[in-house]
This record gives structure tokens, C-alpha cells and sequence, in this order.
């Protein structure tokens, strides 16, 4: 018998078509977006070539976008951090607070310019170690300058000047003298039996009934309207601040989101509210004539406060027992008294009620917090046989 062969059938093998094709001048070519975007808001693509082949350029693409997706590409530039900080500040920080703005501005003219000439991306974190070592015997300028190099380096990698992961390298574990902020202390009781007894005019009591009974920021109390009083519902809409640009007054929007709420009134501000309300055009607190508040006639209205609370408390023009009293101690002392009527009033609605957070009132405020816990009756409740 004749065997018979079977011959299997060749698998016919089709290359992969090349990706991208080579031009008339010998080049593969493709343009990639390289994370940033043009003034109209488009993306910016930046063109890719390669000599050798289409899978080359490819590879050259490929590693271009995964640096961008993590955020380690950078643009060419020379740019240096003066520079950058003074661009950051009038894009970033144009719209904050006079006294805001000012504080970053001083810190960029003052402390950051003695390394404003090193180019962005040739910052090391021993210079800004450095510089934060010669102003060791300051505490209080060193934490401010920390807290403006992060932001600025932070914003140098969104604009990739530099990678991200470079621009927390370069802050990460920058060593600070250790500082403490001036402690916060509550009105003393003879501080509030003055305010009961000052003979204060209306405007005078309606700001101070505002810090005592609502806990208002000094900006938030001076920026409140008539049309932000509901008598009815008893409470005060708070949404937005009064601030100071140099002398004259400016409105604007609340510290932070948060910031804006409503504040039920105590029944003794709610009484006196049905009187002042009627005696006023606009806003509740104005210059002794009726004209917006300035920083000098607000500073003239808290010194006779002051002046009259003193009186009232037994002092004299020349013995002065009312000492060191600023709005924001009233402000204080609201969240302190609150404190204490947890459990009946919650951390948490005690920062809404103050337009904050509730970490804040509990890293504050924490030791009230602790004094008020019967640990011993707790735990004989709690696991009691």
C-alpha cells in the first residue's frame, strides 16, 4: 500500500501594521499632550520624533504619558523662585484677605528673596533647610515660611515645573524651632459682669452682644446687615466677612465654606435686635455718623469698649483693670462655655455654629472636654456586673 502524506497547511503570518508612518523627511513623528493646557483652554501637545522606527516612537510616547499620568514630566525652564513666588501670589493669592495677602507677600520679600535667584528646578531641600536655619530665632516666621514654600512648590508642580514627587521631597521633614502660640483664654468673670454694667451706646453693645452671644468673628459681626436678622426665627444669617485694606473696609466672602450659617440668638440679643434693628439703614455696626466702618473708627468704637467696660469693672482712666481684651477672646470664650455643655450640645454642632471644623474644637478645646469626663462612674457603668 502507498502511504499517504499529509502535508499541514501553513498558517499564513501578517505583520502588525506600524503605528505611525515615516515622512518624506525620514522621520516618525507624533505629537502627545504633555499635561498642561494653552490659554484657551485646549490641551498643549508637544511633538515627539524618532529616526529609527514606528515602534521606537511609540515607546517614546508611551513613557511620555505614564510621566504624565504620575505627574513626573517637567517643561523646560529657567524660571527662578522669585519669580515663580511672585507669579503664585498674584494668581493664587490676589483674592484673600488684605492681611492675607500681605503676610505671604512679606515672607516672599523678606525671607524668600535671599534665594529667589536659584532656578525652580535647581532647589535642594539642604537650601531651604538652610534658610529656614538662619531665621531659627524666629519661630513664628519660620512656620510662616514653611507653609509658603509648600504652597508655592506645590503649585511649580501643577504647572510642571517640577515633579511632584520632587516638590514633597523638597518640604517633607523641613526641621522648624519649635514654637507655641500665645494661649487662648476666656473673658474672666469680671470681664463679663463689666459688660453687663458698661453704659455702652447701641452700636457698642450690638457688637459685643454679637462676639458674647454668637461667637462671631470680629469681620463676620461688622459685616452684618438688617436683612441678615430673622426676629422671627431668632437667628443671624452669616454669609460674609468684613475686612480692611489699609483704612478703608471691604466685604467679602467667609472665611470658608463653612463659614456661612445660621446663629441662633441668645433671648437677651434677640430683645435688644427688636429695638436696634429699627435704628439702622443698613449695616448693624457703622462710624459714629452712619458711614461705613473704617479700621481707624473700628479701632476708636474697641477702645472706648474697653474704656467703658473698664469703668464699669471699678477702674479708673488711670488704673486700668480690663487687660489685653481683643474681639476674638469673646469668640473664645463662646466655644469654651459651649464646651462645657457637652454631652447636651455635640462637638460637632458646636463647630458648625462657629463656621469651623469639628478636629478644630476638639484638639482646642480637648482638655474641657477631658475635665468633664467622670472616667470612674463611666467605666462602673459601662462594665458593671
Amino acid at each position: 500500500a502507498i502511504g499517504v502524506i499529509f502535508i499541514p497547511k501553513i498558517k499564513e503570518v501578517h505583520m502588525a501594521k506600524a503605528k505611525y508612518s515615516k515622512g518624506k523627511d525620514g522621520y516618525f513623528r507624533a505629537k502627545v499632550w504633555d499635561g498642561t493646557y494653552n490659554p484657551d483652554g485646549s490641551k498643549h501637545r508637544i511633538n515627539l520624533i524618532s529616526k529609527k522606527s514606528s515602534a521606537d516612537l511609540e515607546k517614546k510616547v508611551n513613557e511620555l504619558k505614564d510621566k504624565v499620568y504620575k505627574r513626573e514630566y517637567v517643561t523646560s525652564s529657567d524660571i527662578s523662585l522669585y519669580d515663580y513666588a511672585i507669579e503664585w501670589l498674584d494668581t493664587y493669592k490676589v483674592n484673600r484677605s488684605r492681611n492675607t495677602y500681605l503676610m505671604y507677600k512679606n515672607i516672599i520679600d523678606k525671607h524668600i528673596i535671599d534665594i529667589g535667584d536659584i532656578p525652580m528646578q535647581h532647589l535642594t531641600h539642604a537650601r531651604l533647610q538652610s534658610l529656614i536655619n538662619e531665621r531659627v530665632d524666629r519661630p513664628r516666621t519660620c512656620q510662616q515660611l514653611a507653609l509658603t514654600l509648600k504652597q508655592i512648590l506645590k503649585s511649580a508642580s501643577k504647572a510642571q515645573l517640577i515633579p511632584i514627587n520632587v516638590a514633597h521631597t523638597l518640604v517633607d521633614d523641613l526641621e522648624l524651632p519649635s514654637y507655641k502660640s500665645k494661649e487662648k483664654r476666656a473673658l474672666t468673670e469680671l470681664e463679663i459682669k463689666a459688660i453687663k454694667t458698661a453704659d455702652f451706646t447701641g452700636r457698642e453693645k450690638c457688637f459685643i452682644y454679637l462676639l458674647y452671644g454668637c461667637g462671631l468673628r470680629r469681620g463676620e459681626a461688622l459685616a452684618l446687615t438688617k436683612y441678615d436678622i430673622s426676629l422671627e426665627n431668632a437667628e443671624i444669617s452669616i454669609t460674609k466677612s468684613m475686612a480692611f485694606d489699609i483704612n478703608k473696609s471691604y466685604i467679602k466672602e467667609t472665611k470658608t465654606v463653612r463659614g456661612q450659617r445660621a446663629v441662633p440668638m441668645p433671648t437677651y440679643l434677640l430683645d435688644f435686635m427688636m429695638d436696634y434693628i429699627n435704628t439702622v439703614d443698613h449695616y448693624l455696626i457703622t462710624k459714629v455718623d452712619g458711614s461705613e466702618m473704617t479700621l481707624s473708627s473700628f479701632e476708636k468704637m474697641w477702645e472706648q469698649i474697653i474704656k467703658k467696660m473698664n469703668l464699669a469693672a471699678g477702674g479708673t482712666d488711670t488704673i486700668r483693670l480690663i487687660h489685653g481684651l481683643t474681639p476674638h477672646i469673646f469668640r473664645h470664650n463662646y466655644c469654651t462655655r459651649l464646651c462645657y455643655q457637652v454631652p447636651a450640645i455635640s462637638t460637632k454642632m458646636i463647630a458648625k455654629l462657629l463656621g469651623d471644623t469639628e478636629k478644630m474644637v476638639i484638639d482646642v478645646y480637648s482638655h474641657i472636654l477631658v475635665d468633664k469626663e467622670q472616667v470612674n462612674n463611666s467605666i462602673e457603668t459601662a462594665i458593671s456586673l
